[in-house]
């Protein structure tokens, strides 16, 4: 005989609240994807800095207008303009650009690959975590600066002695992110995965990695900067015609030479360099892992 029961039907009231809450939630897991239009990527990303540098270049302008202190310290922007065109009429200005930028990233894509597993051992492994630990965080907080001395006794002046500083700069702070970003991922994730079949390398490479990527994407950031940083450093200090002319040595000839407009360009093209390699590639892909999950907003 067939059953003539039926299932209770919720009261219309309680059906319409959580057909609301189900629309909330799939309302906050859609990532909106809409470029924002270009009128306002103008407006908001290029005109602020634009803005920001005319300023810059205003007051300096003024100061020397007002003859605040001799032309050899503070000289007219033309002059250093003029250093700048002097530079692109010779034809070095790219070759001493390129000759830093090319040993800032090959030491930086050495460090990314030193300092990813050992932030994965650091993050993963209690005894080499309570080993390395304060190591790396004694390292993160060093000058690089400082390692210059010993690099040069140890390996010369070469471009071996470079890449070194640059590794002991960078490496703990790849590190110390990929290690603060696991330490956020909930330990739900980890247990699904094991629950999944994904244990040791395949559960780093699926579960650890992409859901720390946000961590880790700030530690590589700040790996870039210690990576730049470093390699400005060790170009000022160990000099030598054998290594080419670099920013770093560009700037100490400058200073050599007593030629302010020199010291000046040198400067802007070090911060023009750090600024773009940031633009060009970390702040897009932070943006996207950020959208990804939802922390972020498309037009941003």
């Amino acid at each position: 005989m067939a059953s003539t029961e039926t299932s209770p039907s919720r009261p219309p009231a309680e059906s319409h609240d959580l057909a609301g809450l189900e629309a909330g939630l799939d309302a906050l897991d859609t990532v909106q994807s809409a470029r924002a239009p270009l009128s306002q990527v103008l407006l908001h990303k290029v005109l602020p800095p634009v803005l920001a540098v005319v300023l810059v270049l205003v007051v300096w302008k003024l100061l020397v207008l007002a003859e605040v202190t001799d032309d050899y310290k503070l000289p007219d922007p033309s002059a250093v303009w003029h250093s700048l065109r002097e530079l692109w009429l010779q034809g070095t200005l790219l070759d001493i650009v390129w000759t830093s930028v090319s040993r800032g990233l090959l030491g930086f894509l050495a460090a990314l690959a030193l300092g990813t597993p050992l932030g994965l051992l650091v993050a993963r492994v209690g005894f080499v975590r309570a080993a390395l630990g304060p190591i790396l965080s004694g390292l993160q907080s060093l000058p690089s600066v400082a390692w210059v001395p010993a690099a040069v006794i140890w390996l010369g002046i070469t471009d071996t002695a470079m890449y070194a500083v640059i590794l002991l700069g960078a490496v703990p702070s790849i590190a110390n992110g990929l290690v603060s970003g696991i330490d956020q991922v909930p330990p739900l994730y980890l247990r699904a995965g094991r629950t999944m079949g994904a244990t040791g390398a395949r559960g780093a490479r699926h579960i650890l990695l992409p859901a720390a990527l946000p961590g880790y994407i700030a530690g590589l950031k700040q790996g870039w900067a210690f990576s730049w940083r470093s390699l400005m450093a060790a170009e000022l200090i160990a000099s030598s015609p054998d290594l080419g002319l670099g920013l770093g040595q560009y700037l100490e000839n400058a200073r050599t030479d007593s030629d302010m407009p020199g010291v000046l360009l040198g400067i802007l093209l070090i911060l023009f360099v750090g600024i773009a390699i940031d633009l060009i590639v970390f702040s897009p892909l932070e943006r996207r892992v950020l959208r990804g999950r939802g922390l972020a907003a498309a037009g941003r």
